[in-house]
């Protein structure tokens, strides 16, 4: 098997696209209406999908009253700074934070965690 999409639920799919763009760089590759919008990385790599679902309620963190369910990781050079980038783009930054010298826990504008790290072998 080979992991081709991963497609996160929202409630306005063309912003969670607009925000993932900018953090990541990987172009808009499809938009179906206000439904669906996604990315797709270079040479038909991961497409990173969003879509809109009614009654939309973003995940609780770190607590379990709407589970997280999954969560992506992103590799950066800096830690402060990508956070405080994405902080200018919508993101959120929880209180809780288990390992702050070693990762970051992001919150998008949707409310999904995702996690800062840098790479390994890098710090």
């Amino acid at each position: 098997m080979k992991l081709t999409a991963v497609t996160l639920d929202c409630a306005d799919p063309m912003a969670l696209a607009a925000f993932y763009h900018r953090a990541t760089g990987i172009p808009l590759a499809d938009r179906s209406d206000d439904e669906f919008a996604g990315l797709r990385g270079a040479d038909g790599g991961l497409f990173l999908g969003f879509q809109r679902v009614d009654g939309y309620r973003p995940p609780s963190w770190p607590g379990q009253e709407v589970p997280q369910q999954l969560h992506l990781d992103f590799d950066v050079d800096d830690l402060d700074e990508a956070t405080a980038r994405l902080v200018e783009w919508g993101a959120t930054v929880p209180d809780v934070q288990p390992r702050p010298d070693l990762w970051r826990v992001v919150l998008d504008p949707a409310g999904h965690p995702f996690c800062l790290t840098i790479p390994r072998g890098a710090a």
